[in-house]
């Protein structure tokens, strides 16, 4: 067997019994005399819960994973065109669909009698959200061979789009012995205060791009922590919906169970109603 082979046995399988897997392929490679593919597969690493429900994905639902990954290359083509409407409606549909993926993987792994916790299923949404800006991130994810749980740090279809000046040319010039304009040996009190205003003159650039970059920063803090205010409000007003329609249920199957009751009766009391009439009708046509 192959790396990939082997790679591709031990991450279909449960985390519990990746370990034991893993030591007899190494084993077999040993006998096989391939010391340089039992060290690659000793290499391997056990995936964690979360990494493990990412892989489920991949290997359960491939077509609804390369339906989220052609998502992402319409959100970063949107951004590059700076189309707010569409990065919207795609960032939207974007949340849905991570969503879905995390609460099916959740459902594959109850199949399996294990149980996916609130913040494994956020992990997995978070690594999804990765993979959607991160190559790496989704080649893995492709392949079903994720380890643990991956984040993006970076801008863009993940995050917010932030776009700064080019820093090449805000950068501060750097000057060395070889480039540096020869000093002259006698005092020179214009070239010393020509210096100094440069010096100043790139500070206040410094700090000025400084600022912008705060300021950016700080829009991009105060976005997302008005999204998170909005989805906890929002979280709290589901779960409020939920407890009020879990009572109308209670409430419907009392009274389906109350009405189920008094047909049977009614049922019973027509039954008779019907055999006092034929009885009735059997009398009179004796009399006649």
């Amino acid at each position: 067997m192959t790396l990939d082979d082997v790679a591709d046995e031990l991450y279909g399988l449960d985390p519990g019994e990746f370990v034991e897997a893993r030591t007899k392929h190494v084993k077999a490679a040993r006998e096989d005399n391939d010391r340089t593919l039992a060290a690659e597969i000793g290499k391997l690493r056990k995936p964690t819960t979360v990494g493990w429900l990412v892989n489920l994905i991949s290997r359960n639902l491939s077509e609804d994973l390369d339906a989220l990954l052609a998502l992402g290359e319409s959100l970063r083509d949107a951004q590059r065109h700076l189309s707010g409407q569409d990065l919207r409606r795609l960032t939207t549909q974007r949340q849905q669909v991570v969503r879905s993926l995390a609460h099916k993987s959740g459902e594959i792994a109850a199949s399996r009698g294990k149980n996916a916790g609130e913040d494994a299923l956020r992990d997995v949404a978070q690594t999804l959200n990765a993979a959607l800006s991160d190559e790496e991130t989704a080649a893995q994810v492709r392949l079903g061979r994720v380890v643990t749980a991956a984040s993006y740090s970076g801008f863009g279809p993940a995050g917010l789009a932030v776009v700064e000046e080019d820093s090449v040319h805000d950068a501060p010039a750097i000057h060395t012995e070889d480039s540096a304009p020869a000093k002259s040996t006698a005092p020179d009190h214009k070239a010393e205060q020509a210096k100094a205003k440069a010096e100043l003159t790139e500070a206040r650039a410094d700090l000025e791009k400084i600022r912008r970059r705060v300021k950016a920063e700080t829009a991009q803090f105060e976005d997302a922590r008005s999204k998170l205010s909005d989805l906890d409000r929002r979280i709290e007003e589901l779960r409020a919906d939920l407890e009020h329609a879990e009572q109308e249920r209670q409430f419907a199957k009392n009274t389906e169970k109350a009405a189920g009751v008094a047909v049977r009766e009614s049922e019973d009391e027509l039954r008779e109603a019907e055999r006092r009439v034929d009885e009735a009708e059997e009398g009179l046509d004796e009399t006649e």
